[in-house]
């Protein structure tokens, strides 16, 4: 395979596109490149296997060589993916998985590596583009090529591949990938912006993306290989009317029960009666009329939403399923609460800790501390269903992400609130958008707790049914109709505009019209929920639960801060024992100060004013003598600062001997009286008697 490289601009930047040189034994391999920052994506075709579904594994990895860096850790290598990489490889499997053929089930893998990483442009998106050329260049069965571009905000109007920096301090962050026709997938999040700005940002997006194809596309018709011939298998069509014949007045009832076990029950007896009576007729065909009733089941139900409005259960498409709220389920949790949406149920816990809590994030394109963390657990009762507990899935991180996202626009400044928070989703129930549930739950769990955040954020699901020009949109998805249907369409944000999204499509040809009307219909449901929430919590708690710790900030002179940590920190370590606190300073001259009451804290901020308080004139002070001298007693007034009491100012008459009136250790009231020539400060007992 000869060496080419190919090129085009997007806002002012090159995009550069190779293949022919690296990783050539590989089924296709490409690396996109922008700026200093290099991915090489490449596939692999193994065997087919009997599998269900399509077994497409994508892998995304960064190397610490790539930005110039050895990994910290004992072995000095790698380990496992991190949270960027997971959320990064789901960005690429989820616009790429369309467009392979139906009914394909060859194993395929895609790894994206990032081969070099600058501090300017992010790796994740290009590995979009880059996974898409290697495909297009195989001889996988692959349809079309798809794109992937970044949106931001810069000083209020959109910009198409923001720098890290700007994407970072905008208000909008917006992923999106497509194809030259389609938009397949959108992901980011926003500070409450309007839901047109996100339809003009798709546009603009799309524009983009068009470029990027139109390359792919040149490479493919000049360096792509001779395409695999796929056929799919089609069913026996004897065995396909047989089993018609035995469903066609049967499914549609048991199919649109409204409760999950119910309907998930008589699908189940009715599919068991129907490969009952055909066995002896077509002997080990179960999986293939298995298939064939999945097809009845899909076609059913589609075809009762676009000809009478109607869905499963009988709820009409605009119709938002029954929603309750409860607060403090938990009482040593400082803010928890249930969230309940027809079957789907979440609870949320929000814990809050100090700076000790941060999590340390060190990935290749910079390293932060991380004070507000949301997890997701999907655990196998929520379906009711008996797995084995493993790691963390991809999709628990993925939908923890999104929701955390989508809350984060709210939380409050880490100056006015100097907290780490932690908010721990559980799903309990399941049966349809857990993530837009864990966005309400995790809202009302934090203002359950007292977190001062500006507003509650709400979220819902919305799917879309789409024959040639017949088309339903669907508020508040089941399980069932994300499956069925042809999007899965995800909103989140607040009373004043969007702060998450996330949209997946199965087809080609969603229009901006469309795209409108589901926006439209989202926050129509997402005031409604609001509303409800609403009603259970209004605003935020003045207080904190009694189990969370009290933190409260102070700030001092850049100048003072040796001072408050004292000779080799002991002044620091004797604020901590005596008070109970532990205290944080930073360079600006911030000191966080985190007690478990607020006693200890006052306590603490006390002894802070007073060692970073400067001596004033005529002021009093009780004060702790220190060190007796023949002419007089240097007594502690301030903590750390040290005053002389001249022998003749101990008393109102004549003193003899110092250690006549005072000793070490006495605690006595003086008076600051004034300053000697060399800025020594003098006190006087005498003034207080």
């Amino acid at each position: 395979m000869a060496y080419v490289k190919k090129e085009t601009e997007i806002n002012g930047q090159s995009i550069s596109f190779e293949t022919g040189k690296l990783a050539k034994l590989a089924n296709g391999s490409a690396v996109v490149r922008v700026g200093d920052t290099m991915v090489l994506a490449t596939v692999c075709l193994g065997g087919e296997t009997t599998s269900d579904f399509f077994p497409l594994s994508v892998e995304y990895n960064e190397k610490a060589y790539a930005a110039g860096k050895i990994p910290g850790g004992f072995f000095k290598r790698e380990g496992r993916p991190g949270e960027k990489e997971i959320l990064s490889a789901r960005l690429v499997d989820r616009p790429i998985r369309p467009l392979f053929p139906a009914g394909y089930r060859n194993e395929v893998q895609v790894i994206c590596s990032v081969l070099s990483a600058d501090d300017v442009n992010d790796a994740g998106v290009l590995a979009i583009t880059a996974a898409s050329t290697a495909l297009c260049l195989s001889d996988l069965p692959f349809s079309e090529p798809v794109a992937g571009v970044k949106v931001g905000m810069v000083d209020g109007k959109l910009k198409v591949f923001p720098t890290l920096s700007e994407t970072e301090s905008g208000e909008l962050d917006l992923i999106i990938a497509g194809t030259a026709e389609s938009i397949m997938m959108v992901e980011g999040g926003a500070a409450e912006l309007p839901e047109e700005t996100f339809i003009e940002a798709i546009l603009l997006a799309h524009e983009e993306i068009k470029k990027l194809v139109t390359v792919q596309k040149e490479m493919m018709s000049t360096e792509g290989k001779q395409k695999l011939e796929f056929v799919r298998s089609e069913h026996d069509p004897e065995l396909v009317s047989s089993v018609e014949e035995l469903v066609k007045d049967k499914i549609h009832e048991a199919s649109f029960k409204g409760v999950k076990q119910e309907r998930y029950a008589a699908m189940g007896e009715l599919k068991k009666q129907v490969k009952e009576a055909l066995a002896e007729k077509f002997p080990e065909s179960e999986g293939a009329i298995s298939s064939i009733f999945s097809d009845f089941e899909k076609k059913d139900i589609r075809k009762t939403i676009l000809e009478s409005g109607t869905r499963i259960g009988g709820r009409g498409l605009d119709e938002v399923r029954q929603i309750t709220c409860e607060l403090d389920l938990l009482p040593r949790v400082h803010g928890s609460a249930l969230f309940t949406r027809g079957e789907t149920q979440t609870l949320a816990a929000a814990t809050l800790g100090t700076k000790l809590d941060v999590q340390h994030i060190d990935s290749i394109q910079g390293a932060y501390d991380k004070s507000y963390m949301l997890h997701y657990n999907f655990p196998p009762y929520c379906v009711g269903e008996v797995k084995r507990f493993l790691s963390t899935s991809r999709r628990e991180v993925g939908h923890g992400h999104l929701a955390e996202r989508s809350i984060s626009p709210v939380l409050p400044d880490e100056k006015s609130f100097p907290y780490t928070i932690r908010i721990v989703s559980e799903v309990l129930e399941s049966n349809g958008s857990s993530s837009m549930a864990t966005v309400c739950s995790a809202s009302l769990s934090l203002m359950a707790g007292g977190v001062p955040i500006k507003s509650h954020v709400a979220g819902v699901a919305m799917g879309l049914v789409k024959e040639g020009d017949s088309t339903a949109i669907l508020t508040d998805i089941l399980g069932t109709e994300d499956h069925v249907g042809d999007m899965d369409f995800k909103v989140a944000g607040t009373r004043e505009g969007i702060t998450g999204i996330q949209m997946d499509i199965k087809i080609a040809g969603i229009t901006p019209e469309l795209m409108r009307e589901a926006l439209a219909k989202a926050k129509d449901a997402r005031m409604k929920i609001l509303g409800i929430m609403e009603e259970a919590v209004a605003a935020s708690r003045k207080e904190l639960s009694d189990y969370a710790p009290r933190i409260s900030s102070i700030v001092i002179e850049k100048d003072k801060i040796r001072e408050v940590i004292g000779p080799s920190g002991k002044m620091i370590r004797d604020i901590q024992e005596k008070t109970g606190t532990t205290l944080f300073i930073e360079d600006d001259g911030t000191i966080q100060i985190a007690a478990t009451n607020r006693q200890q804290r006052d306590a603490a901020v006390e002894r802070i004013k007073n060692i970073v308080a400067e001596p004033e004139l005529n002021a009093v002070y009780e004060a702790t003598i220190k060190t007796i001298v023949e002419f007089g007693a240097f007594a502690e007034y301030l903590p750390g600062k040290d005053g002389l009491i001249h022998i003749s100012e101990l008393a109102p008459e004549r003193v003899a001997k110092v250690d006549d009136v005072v000793q070490v250790g006495d605690k006595v009231m003086v008076k600051l009286i004034g300053f000697d020539r060399f800025g020594k400060v003098k006190l006087s007992r005498k003034a207080m008697l």
